[in-house]
């Protein structure tokens, strides 16, 4: 089977999904003809991501949120009238999506949240099956509990959402924990996408903090949080354009360019981890046993710290405040549920691209997939 990947490409999180998912595929022995990933002219693609997908990787332009004047939290108004100007780039995109689907033949595309892919599927109606996949499609789920949110905020939010599955056979979300299946909306809730050197990782308890921030502004206050802790040490990881590899502002503090390896590698061994509130490396946090600090930048993200929370992730805050994180170290302790349902994640991903579970409608393969489901679990002495 013939599959193309479709990638928002904001941050870090579906990036490296797409690298599991990747390998996945290859061992299932389907082949991963290209990948599409939607950016900004003000972002850059991460180095590691084009080195490791090991296909050809072809970047187009498309709809993302502009930071504040001092490039930390997002402002929704300029990006709406920033991204309302560049609509002709974005068809643009559109019909090169389009185009890139019927050249590279693909049987499958998957989509990891990209809004232009649904909107391709609205316009052309390409025959390729679409699969989104993305922990946004929880958002989707009547059993997701949102935080205290605007009403017309959230309808947004729910509303982006669905634009990125128009077309779509079925809908992936990966989730912090198990939930039911929502057949009449296409929603199959699946483990969290974790890379194998994230679950190989050898974990330590160092006396050093990590963190990832999204946009470089929120190094000012990391700085800031430093200069009255000058005896914590801490590695922080950001894609500031143009910045070198590694800043070192004194022998206690240093940004790294993004870099898959080092960045599972400092996870793995440091005392607690702060971001932004991406779902993907606040997984790589809780699997490696680490607690989290998360500062939202947007209504996703807020979404996204809530139910971490939930989980038992961490805490969430509106500013770098180290002290909380510090604090909760001392008391955190490992969930080794959350594990388990990770480690389930290859097989119950791969299920879902079977062909006979393709090729019709999720609703009528509602029974064979609880059957496999039973049979698994059972076999396997985990609980139903």
């Amino acid at each position: 089977m013939k599959v193309l990947f479709v990638i928002q490409g904001e941050g870090r999180g579906h990036l490296t999904q797409a690298l599991s998912l990747k390998q996945m595929l290859h061992n299932e022995g389907h082949e991963v003809v290209g990948v599409l990933v939607g950016k900004s002219p003000s972002r850059q693609l991460p180095g590691f991501f084009c080195d490791k997908i090991g296909v050809p990787v072809f970047p187009f332009e498309s709809p993302n949120f502009l930071p504040s004047a001092k490039n930390k939290q997002v402002t929704i108004l300029r990006s709406v009238g920033y991204n309302v100007c560049r609509g002709h780039k974005y068809l643009r995109s559109i019909a090169y999506i389009n185009e890139m689907i019927k050249e590279t033949k693909a049987d499958v595309v998957v989509n990891f949240y990209e809004m232009l892919t649904g909107l391709t599927y609205l316009l052309f109606r390409p025959k390729a099956i679409m699969i989104c996949i993305a922990h946004q499609y929880m958002f989707l789920h009547p059993e997701f509990e949102f935080p205290e949110l605007n009403k017309i905020s959230l309808a947004s939010l729910k509303f982006f959402t669905k634009v990125t599955a128009i077309g779509s056979r079925k809908k992936l979300a990966l989730s912090f924990r198990k939930m039911r299946e929502v057949p009449r909306k296409g929603i199959v809730v699946v483990p969290p996408l974790l890379r194998n050197e994230v679950i190989e990782a050898k974990v330590a308890q160092g006396d050093y903090l990590h963190g990832y921030i999204l946009n470089s502004g929120f190094s000012e206050e990391v700085k800031a949080w430093h200069t009255t802790h000058p005896q914590v040490c801490m590695h922080f990881f950001w894609d500031k354009k143009g910045a070198p590899q590694t800043v070192e502002i004194d022998e206690k503090l240093c940004f790294h360019q993004l870099d898959d390896a080092k960045f599972v590698q400092y996870m793995a061994g440091a005392k607690a981890y702060a971001t932004t509130a991406g779902f993907e490396s606040v997984c790589e946090a809780m699997y490696l046993n680490k607690p989290v600090l998360m500062v939202p930048t947007h209504i996703e993200q807020v979404c996204n710290a809530h139910d971490a929370m939930i989980s038992g992730a961490g805490v969430a805050n509106s500013t770098f405040d180290l002290d909380k994180l510090l604090t909760l170290s001392d008391t955190h302790r490992s969930n080794e549920t959350f594990r388990h349902w990770v480690n389930q994640s290859s097989w119950l991903i791969m299920r879902e691209f079977r062909s006979d579970l393709l090729m019709e409608p999720y609703v009528k393969t509602n029974f064979r997939r609880f059957a496999t489901n039973w049979v698994y679990r059972i076999s396997h002495r985990l609980p139903l």
